[in-house]
C-alpha cells in the first residue's frame, strides 16, 4: 500500500529575538505535514503493517523537505522530533504505527546520524488540531538546552478519514539556553543519552 498524499506543508520559524535580547545567529526551525488518507478509517484492524510501510515512506518524503527548507545540510541539524494527530476515524495506534516502526530508520538516513530516540507525540482531534512536535538533540537526549517543541497544525486536517504526519528539525537549540546540564558541545553520542 502506498501513501495517499492530500497535502504537504512546509514551514519555518525563525527566531531572531528573545527575551528581549537579540538571537545571533537566529535559531532556526523547520517541519514538513502530510496530510493523508487513513486506510483503516472506521475499522478495527488487527495488522497495521501497511501503515507502518507508509511511515517509512513519510520518513524519506518529510525529512528532506524540512531540511531543504533551513537550507543546510542533514548532518547539521540539531535536533528532530515526530508526531501525528488522526481523525475521528483513527485510533491512537494508527498514528503509533506510522511513527514508530519504520519512520525514523530513513528520517536518521537522511540527517546522516541520529543515535538517541526521536520524540514523539500523537493525539486524535478534528480539523486545524495544533500538534506540538517535541524535540530533542539528535545524538544526546539529555542536551537541554534542546529540549523544545514546534507547533504546526493544518487549518483543514485531519479530515475523520485522515491522518496528519509532522516531522521537525533544527538548526540551533532553544535561544539563550540557560538551564544549565550537558551542552552540545560535551556530546560523545553513542549512547544516544550523552
Amino acid at each position: 500500500m502506498s501513501v495517499e498524499i492530500r497535502r504537504i506543508i512546509t514551514i519555518v520559524e525563525e527566531t531572531r529575538e528573545e527575551g528581549g535580547r537579540p538571537v545571533d545567529p537566529p535559531t532556526r526551525r523547520a517541519a514538513a505535514v502530510a496530510v493523508i488518507r487513513n486506510p483503516f478509517a472506521g475499522r478495527y484492524v488487527d495488522d497495521l503493517s501497511a501503515l507502518s510501510d507508509i511511515g517509512a515512506e513519510l520518513g524519506e518524503i518529510l525529512p528532506k523537505r524540512a531540511v531543504a527548507a533551513l537550507g543546510i545540510p542533514g548532518d547539521q541539524v540539531e535536533s528532530f522530533g515526530k508526531a501525528a494527530a488522526v481523525g475521528a476515524n483513527g485510533e491512537l495506534e494508527h498514528a503509533a504505527a506510522i511513527l514508530h516502526p519504520k519512520l525514523g530508520a530513513p528520517f536518521r538516513d537522511v540527517l546522516g546520524t541520529g543515535a538517541a530516540l526521536i520524540p514523539s507525540s500523537k493525539k486524535r482531534g478534528g480539523l486545524g488540531i495544533p500538534l506540538d512536535v517535541p524535540l530533542g538533540h539528535k545524538d544526546a537526549a539529555k542536551v537541554r538546552s534542546h529540549f523544545d517543541g514546534m507547533e504546526v497544525r493544518v487549518p483543514d486536517a485531519p479530515r475523520d478519514d485522515e491522518i496528519v504526519v509532522a516531522i521537525a528539525v533544527t538548526d540551533s537549540g532553544r535561544p539563550h539556553p540557560r538551564v544549565g546540564g550537558l551542552t552540545k558541545e560535551q556530546i560523545v553520542g553513542k549512547d544516544g543519552l550523552i
